[in-house]
């Protein structure tokens, strides 16, 4: 059965996250339902990540199996035509071997969470970005980052409901910086805990108000409480912008 490699983008708002559920809809069933009326098969769509409810994605990659050959840009666009109305666009398709899995192959995923400190509401950028309406503190958000990069123990920045065999992740990048109007946090490892970019992301918004102390995100990691970590930040600041193979 060839396989096929896609790169998604999707505005994450309305669904309840990437993973199928009862609850509501989600972006896996939206792509599954589309890749039905192309193909007349039920298939599973994997997906490299499981982003949760409200958070979007410029680079989420999945795999799917069809029974048959397809020319890859006529899967892009017949999966794009049965996915109107949602706003989920496939912007690539590619038959890859057997041997690729979208999440088992990957050996990193980067995302981004978007900030900005102005005070005018947001118009253009609403629901794409947390809006604090206090000037923060960059400098001291980014020297803070850098005491969880590396391999530690993530316990107080994971969710009580993470499924992961365990609380140990690297980190290999957590950057902090302005641009223009905005502040962005990067942030790259191989995996991550359940909500650990949100978590992370909102004890770093601790630090830039000034509640926090740079040397206190050192001191919540070594905790490993949960209740050491600060208020978990918005959904909709976050986005997966890639993933590595």
């Amino acid at each position: 059965m060839p396989r096929y490699k896609l790169t998604i983008e999707y505005d994450g708002g309305g669904f309840v996250g990437w993973q199928r559920t009862d609850t509501g809809p989600s972006v896996q069933s939206a792509l599954e339902a589309a890749v039905l009326a192309f193909s007349g098969e039920t298939l599973e769509v994997t997906g490299a990540g499981r982003t949760d409810s409200g958070v979007h994605a410029l680079g989420q990659v999945a795999h799917v199996d069809f029974s048959k050959q397809q020319r890859p840009d006529t899967v892009r666009d017949a999966l794009n035509a049965h996915l109107v109305p949602h706003p989920i666009a496939v912007i690539d398709a590619r038959e890859v071997g057997d041997d690729f899995h979208a999440r088992f192959s990957a050996i990193a995923r980067t995302y981004l969470y978007r900030i900005t400190d102005r005070r005018p509401p947001l118009t253009l950028t609403r629901g794409q970005v947390w809006r604090i309406p206090v000037q923060l503190d960059v400098d001291a958000m980014h020297a803070a980052a850098q005491s969880l990069v590396g391999p530690h123990d993530f316990t107080t920045f994971r969710d009580a409901r993470c499924q992961a065999k365990s609380p140990e992740k690297t980190l290999d990048v957590l950057d902090v910086s302005r641009a223009g109007a905005e502040i962005h946090i990067w942030t790259k490892a191989r995996s991550f805990l359940h909500r650990q970019v949100r978590s992370m992301a909102g004890s770093l918004v601790e630090v830039g108000r000034g509640k926090w102390q740079v040397r206190d995100m050192a001191r919540a990691l070594a905790a490993r409480d949960r209740t050491e970590c600060g208020p978990v930040a918005p959904a909709d600041g976050l986005c997966l912008m890639r993933v590595d193979y």
